[in-house]
């Protein structure tokens, strides 16, 4: 097999870990919830641990990826989701909120720096093979959320142990992050100089203006935090949306949940076939504009199975946004792992203020009701699509083959 073959199956392995992290946490919310015995403004407050975590990792991570390289980061923050799991349990277990926020924190960190990371490592995938693969990769952080869901239900419907349950979880990506870890080339996205000159890499000086000037990649930026809240309202919120919302069991809440993780699986495996045939562009757009319909109908349609075939919409819709713009910020101008390294710190902006936002929100005016906030946001995006078009290609600057 060959090193970019390997390298391919290992990023395969290392974005299916945190899939699975957080769709094992997300499917026992409720039952955490009950056990910590938490409202929902307080329930905001300890999501609040994930997204401080998360952008601790993201503001450290391009930095941290320019001076060590990208296989490093992704090392340290596999190992900070690996220890969060169990930590998690054992909060919810010892009705700690404190406890909880900490694994949650674990957690965020450690995707936040780590998936940066990959992202950076995914594109340059990308541009060796020249095939839009980062598609693929977040399909298989998706078939991670399914495969957890599917879990999840199941020691759900069991009455399963939390904690027990989270560490088996945390074995599980212990094992899969020892076997994979190894195959990443070790300098992905490192600085020539190393240390000595960061700021000019994270900037883009050498490109000229500094990459914070760049308005296309500005726009590209706005464009996949829209989308990330999409996806991030989903992960933080769904099953006690559809519990507490549509009157859902919290099996069944975790069921619905399955099936916004299968949807998203199904649009990033078909994803790089419809790029192909349509643009990058133009399937940004329509994707937003998929997002904004189902978020629409679970919050105003009061009604189960409506709720259910809406998430399809929403997680179709979300599937292909946050792969398709770091494809558009690598392909946007030089210094591809800064700009990637940019554009996905920008897009966690949406972890740092949906949870906590979303359920202040939500104590005020429920849940459901809350979700318009999150819906008028996306549909914006669709707007903001024509950002991602590729620019025009020069002589011996290779670039992914994208109709607009």
């Amino acid at each position: 097999m060959s090193s970019v073959r390997r390298r391919r199956f290992a990023l395969y392995a290392l974005f299916f870990i945190p899939g699975l992290g957080i769709a094992s946490w997300v499917t026992r919310t409720p039952a955490i919830r009950d056990l910590l015995d938490a409202s929902t403004a307080e329930m905001g407050w300890v999501l609040f641990g994930l997204s401080a975590g998360s952008m601790i990792g993201i503001l450290s991570s391009g930095p941290l990826v320019l001076r060590l390289g990208a296989r490093r980061v992704v090392a340290a923050g596999t190992a900070s989701v690996v220890v969060s799991m169990p930590l998690i349990g054992l909060g919810a277990w010892s009705a700690s909120p404190l406890l909880v926020a900490t694994g949650l924190g674990f957690f965020g960190l450690g995707m936040g720096s780590s998936e940066v990371a990959l992202n950076v490592e995914g594109a340059e995938v990308e541009r060796i093979v020249g095939k839009p693969f980062l598609p693929l990769f977040h399909g298989f952080f998706s078939l991670g959320t399914l495969v957890g869901a599917v879990a999840g239900i199941a020691f759900t419907a069991l009455d399963f142990s939390v904690v027990a349950h989270l560490l088996i979880i945390g074995a599980a990506t212990l094992l899969a992050f020892a076997a994979s870890i190894r195959e990443l080339e070790p300098r992905t996205g490192q600085s020539p100089r190393g240390a000595g000159q960061p700021a000019q890499a994270v900037t883009g000086a050498s490109a000229g203006p500094t990459l914070w000037k760049d308005s296309r990649l500005l726009l590209i930026g706005a464009l996949v935090l829209a989308l990330a809240l999409a996806e991030g309202t989903a992960n933080d919120w769904l099953p006690l949306i559809m519990v507490d919302g549509h009157g859902f069991d919290a099996a069944l809440g975790s069921v619905v949940y399955a099936v916004f993780a299968a949807s998203m699986m199904a649009g990033r495996f078909s994803g790089a076939r419809v790029v192909q045939a349509f643009g990058r562009s133009r399937v940004l757009a329509a994707s937003a504009a998929c997002a904004a319909v189902g978020l629409l109908l679970v919050s105003v349609v009061d009604h189960q199975l409506v709720a259910g075939l809406a998430v399809v919409f929403w997680g179709l819709g979300a599937s292909l946004g946050f792969p398709l713009a770091l494809s558009a910020a690598a392909d946007s101008g030089p210094n591809a792992a800064a700009r990637v390294s940019l554009v996905s710190s920008v897009g966690y902006l949406a972890f740092l203020v949906g949870p906590p936002a979303l359920g202040l929100l939500g104590d005020a005016v429920g849940l459901r009701n809350a979700l318009l906030a999150p819906m008028v946001v996306v549909l914006l995006a669709a707007f903001l699509a024509p950002a991602a078009r590729p620019r025009p290609q020069s002589a011996g600057d290779p670039q992914l083959s994208d109709r607009t």
